[in-house]
């Protein structure tokens, strides 16, 4: 197995120092290098540090050597694609945000601009942080096993407002909801 320890820390902006830092206790930016390269083994309790500094799940650290890593090659720019000076690994996007609670909702038919095919990956809220969603696309769910998705446009202590995505639907108010999730990434086949 391989780790991915430097193109994670990398793609997070990290240096050796600062994820030394982040680790819990404290290490030394030798010992993280010395980890990434191999040159130093990587245990169970190392990969479970590593990985809480990370906030990544400790089994995104590593990788098979029978397959081939995704590679970042090009940025795109306002002056058009352009090369990276050294390409990276692509890590995967429920790696990238490093959330404790996602869900991945499926889209079977187009509405509003969302598109067949696309997935929406979802962040859980808490109760503190859900008026911080209002005008963002959520997914909350409803009695008997439904769901309404769409942008929420109000809350209050009991309440939730959602206006679908379909052209000329009226809102729904969902109360009590179990819990809301906002949309944070999209993935979109081409």
């Amino acid at each position: 197995m391989i780790n991915r320890i430097r193109a994670i820390r990398k793609q997070q902006g990290l240096t050796l120092a600062d994820l030394a830092e982040r680790c819990d206790p404290p290490t030394t930016p030798q010992t993280v290098g010395r980890l990434e390269t191999g040159m130093r083994t990587l245990s169970i309790d190392w990969l479970n540090r590593i990985a809480a500094a990370l906030k990544v799940e400790p089994q995104t650290l590593l990788t098979s050597e029978a397959r081939e890593a995704t590679m970042v090659v090009a940025r795109l720019s306002d002056s058009g694609a352009e090369p990276l000076s050294s390409p990276r690994e692509a890590i995967a996007p429920a790696s990238l945000l490093g959330e404790a609670k996602l869900t991945v909702m499926e889209v079977s038919a187009s509405a509003g601009e969302y598109r067949a095919g696309d997935q929406v990956w979802l962040r859980a809220m808490d109760d503190a942080e859900t008026p911080r969603a209002i005008n963002r696309d959520v997914l909350v769910p409803r009695p008997g096993g439904r769901f309404v998705f769409g942008r929420m446009i109000d809350r209050d202590a009991q309440s939730v407002a959602i206006l679908p995505t379909g052209a000329g639907q009226r809102q729904t108010v969902v109360t009590n909801p179990a819990w809301v999730a906002v949309a944070v990434m999209l993935v979109r086949k081409l």
